[in-house]
């Protein structure tokens, strides 16, 4: 009797310890992701530049706009970053914050991110496409892509030109964010001169006729 029992027992046993065991495995397993945010970085002001300036969304390819944040992109794959996300989504994280660097650039400019309330038509746009946003093969951190800038009803003058940024960083995703985020300010750099170069307003008119 005794025999047959104690299966049946050990049986149960192991039941009971799983069925404990089930919502704290079900507890790791949805654990919130920690979330990450690019920073505005400061930089130089530049002068004078197009009284108000519209960022437009940034361009950013599906492989890197992830529930993951990519962590690194290198060799024909990308690597995603286990319990790390961005705050919100990449193309808009990024269009605010070159927004901000700009604004921080250009303090004589009014500069508003694409699709922000705003009664001021644009006299000039920035627009950005994104190919590159994490660390590469080497472990640097790097941003890649085109810039764009040009006046308003002038896109000839706005002509993408490619760039590559990389930069040292220490190791895990918050260094990583940082250097993200100081080469977002380098972008802004350039942007800035570019808007500050671009032909004044009258002559753009004459051309556009």
């Amino acid at each position: 009797m005794n025999g047959t029992t104690q299966p049946g027992r050990a049986v149960r046993r192991a039941a009971l310890a799983l069925a404990a065991a089930t919502p704290l495995l079900a507890a790791c397993g949805s654990a919130d992701p920690t979330l990450y945010s690019l920073a505005p970085t400061q930089g130089s002001a530049v002068g004078q530049a197009p009284a108000v300036v519209e960022v437009r969304t940034p361009g950013v390819p599906p492989a890197l706009d992830r529930d993951h944040i990519v962590g690194q992109q290198a060799n024909y794959s990308l690597t995603t970053l286990s319990g790390a996300s961005w705050s919100e989504p990449l193309p808009q994280m990024i269009g605010d914050t070159l927004t901000s660097d700009l604004q921080q650039r250009l303090p004589g400019s009014s500069i508003f991110a694409q699709n922000n309330a705003t009664s001021m038509p644009a006299k000039a746009f920035v627009e950005l496409d994104v190919t590159q946003f994490a660390r590469d093969a080497s472990g640097e951190v790097r941003l890649s892509g085109t810039l764009s800038v040009h006046r308003a009803g002038d896109p000839e003058q706005g002509t993408a030109q490619p760039f590559s940024l990389a930069t040292s960083s220490g190791s895990g995703t918050t260094a990583m964010v940082a250097g993200l985020s100081q080469l977002l300010g380098q972008v802004a750099d350039s942007a800035a001169q570019r808007l500050r170069a671009l032909p004044a307003e009258e002559t753009t008119a004459r051309h556009a006729r």
